[in-house]
């Protein structure tokens, strides 16, 4: 039996020609990659000048809000979705009135004074029949009918459910939704 044997003469050596074109190949590497970092050390520099002076100019707007608020002239505060905690919850704003005169009709109902008294189920769906507040007269609405302060969003078999404008510029959102029941 014979055993596997290495055969020298297959291996080429390298030549020295071989090696001195590998070392000059890496160090024509290394020339492109210190003259790209060199660069990329210059952009951080410009970049850095023109954030220095970005934020000066926000520390100069800031400082002059100060000297604003400080003199008594400025007042700023944006509350997002939360509650002003500068006001007062003791005290009860003043709610804006609808002013004018009111259409006749459904037009000129408003959603705190109508009365439920009945809900139908038609062919295009369903329709609510409301009073007004004198109780003289009724009246049918649907779904997208407006009133004087809102409009009708959904009517189901119970209960029609009205989105009611609020005028209050303190209140988060610009509307409220009011359900009124059938059976309460």
């Amino acid at each position: 039996m014979k055993l596997n044997t290495f055969d020298r003469s297959r291996i080429r050596m390298p030549r020295r020609l071989d090696w001195a074109a590998a070392v000059a190949g890496l160090a024509i590497l290394l020339l492109v990659a210190g003259s790209s970092a060199a660069q990329e050390a210059e952009a951080p520099a410009a970049n850095a000048a023109e954030s220095t002076a970005q934020g000066e100019l926000a520390i100069d707007a800031m400082l002059s809000e100060d000297e604003e608020i400080l003199a008594g002239r400025g007042y700023s505060y944006d509350p997002g979705d939360r509650r002003d905690p500068f006001k007062s919850l003791l005290v009860v704003a003043e709610r804006p009135t609808l002013e004018g005169p009111r259409p006749d009709g459904v037009a000129g109902l408003l959603i705190d004074e109508v009365l439920l008294s009945g809900i139908f189920a038609t062919r295009d769906g369903y329709a609510a029949q409301v009073q007004a507040a004198d109780k003289q007269k009724g009246y049918l609405i649907y779904v997208g009918d407006e009133l004087f302060d809102g409009d009708v969003l959904r009517i189901t078999r119970n209960e029609v459910v009205f989105k009611q404008d609020i005028l209050d510029p303190a209140a988060l959102k610009p509307f409220r939704e009011v359900a009124k029941s059938l059976n309460p």
